[in-house]
């Protein structure tokens, strides 16, 4: 499927085999988001939901022909899948009803995910319209699995998609996604709903080459919607089984700074010791039974990010939380063909292969 910007409220966006997608009038209060089911972190407004973080989706069922998504997103771009197929990738779609139509006639299942990564922005979903003669069914029912994955740029897609290591802004927004990313592609192996809240370039105590002193990734983990300070989303419906952390490749992988307040062992220092109590705020929220996962991956010429890992498990067991484990997946088989020299498509497949089976290995009680 070829990405087409749109360019209009009326506006053709994508073409699929058997069928079409436009885009009609403006979002409405009047077609509110249920019945719908999504597991992300979404926050309910004028009889829609808001969101910030990458790979949020939404899932529900309908009989007809043809079926409205309705959406009002500036910064981040959609898939749309029927029947478990893409029929259309939505880029950046303006406010309005985007109507896919030219379907068999029957019960269909829809799935709208968000692809990329806009921190900065708050997107909206106003939910799922019957086309003439058909009707909004009854959603799908939540899954009993349920994994949250926590991490950076790897963890969102960042580039996955693209054919080139050197990417535009725009290239870099158009071939980021969050579903085909190793999280989604390992829960979708195991039946499970999940969340990525993954937020590129930040860190557990120090973001990419130092930028943004004063903040890192646990500066906005609590947010639903990412560029409101303050923001809380509450955890009710919401208690994975499993949480996968990838946090520190942009703590270690660039020397410090002159300037910024650490040595290479003082971040050591800083960066287990925040690691120890992010892991309290994840206990405190989803209790003493969810397995949590400390992964490290290569890094280019150091092993601080691996020493530092296996230190805060190693820690944490000896504590007598023996539900933290350590996971560790390296460069073996990875290209690194995505934007900026990230995990390719094919990586990202690679690494839920190898994340799939280390996940066998902890017998979860799920």
């Amino acid at each position: 499927m070829r990405i087409r910007p749109v360019v209009a409220v009326v506006a053709l966006v994508a073409l699929f085999a058997g069928g079409a997608v436009t885009a009609t009038g403006r979002a409405s209060a009047a077609h509110p988001p249920a019945p719908v089911h999504t597991a992300g972190r979404v926050k309910p407004s004028n009889g829609g939901l808001l969101y910030s973080w990458p790979g949020v989706y939404f899932e529900g069922r309908f009989r007809g022909t043809s079926v409205g998504v309705t959406l009002d997103d500036p910064a981040a771009d959609y898939d749309v899948e029927v029947d478990g197929a893409v029929v259309a990738t939505l880029v950046t779609p303006a406010a309005g009803t985007h109507r896919v139509s030219g379907l068999a006639r029957g019960t269909h299942r829809i799935r709208v995910v968000k692809r990329s990564e806009s921190p900065w922005a708050t997107s909206s979903f106003g939910g799922f319209v019957a086309g003439p003669g058909g009707a909004i069914l009854a959603a799908p029912p939540a899954r009993r699995r349920q994994i949250e994955f926590i991490g950076d740029s790897y963890t969102a897609g960042y580039g996955n998609m693209s054919a080139t290591r050197t990417c535009t802004s725009d290239e870099l927004h158009r071939t980021t996604n969050a579903d085909r990313a190793f999280g989604a592609l390992t829960a979708r192996r195991f039946g499970a709903d999940y969340q990525t809240n993954a937020f590129s370039g930040r860190g557990m105590v120090r973001n990419y080459n130092g930028s943004d002193p004063g903040t890192d990734y646990r500066t906005y983990y609590e947010r639903a919607l990412l560029a409101v300070p303050g923001d809380v989303w509450p955890t009710r419906g919401w208690r994975p089984q499993l949480v996968v952390v990838g946090l520190g490749i942009n703590d270690f992988s660039t020397p410090v700074n002159p300037g910024e307040p650490w040595t290479a062992e003082t971040l050591a220092t800083a960066y287990r010791e925040a690691y120890q109590g992010f892991i309290d705020t994840l206990r405190a929220r989803y209790g003493p039974r969810a397995v949590i996962v400390v992964s490290a991956t290569y890094v280019y010429n150091t092993t601080a990010l691996a020493d530092a890992a296996q230190q805060v498990v190693a820690e944490r067991n000896a504590r007598g939380d023996d539900r933290v484990r350590y996971w560790y997946y390296g460069n073996e088989g990875l290209d690194y063909g995505g934007c900026d020299w990230h995990p390719s498509r094919a990586d990202h497949e690679v690494i839920a292969n190898r994340l799939t089976e280390f996940v066998d290995t902890l017998q979860l009680r799920w």
